[in-house]
């Protein structure tokens, strides 16, 4: 699947149902807190990348890292 526009609270909780995990779930197989995934899927918080990733590796969504280039 390929999102676009998707914000990433909508993008984790649409994958952690159709993988049929609940938040306790992730959290334990990404080795972070439950309140940390609970805090992404309502919008709150404000997780490191790694944490991001943690959570995304085991949705098996893969995040790309852009540097962008500063004009002068």
């Amino acid at each position: 699947m390929i999102y676009y526009t998707m914000e990433l609270k909508d993008l984790m909780k649409e994958r952690r149902e159709v993988l049929s995990l609940t938040q306790q779930d992730l959290a334990e197989m990404a080795q972070v807190g439950v309140a940390t995934v609970k805090d992404i899927e309502r919008g709150h918080g404000n997780p490191s990348l790694n944490t991001i990733k943690k959570i995304l590796d085991v949705l098996g969504i893969e995040i790309e890292y852009k540097l962008r280039h500063r004009s002068k």
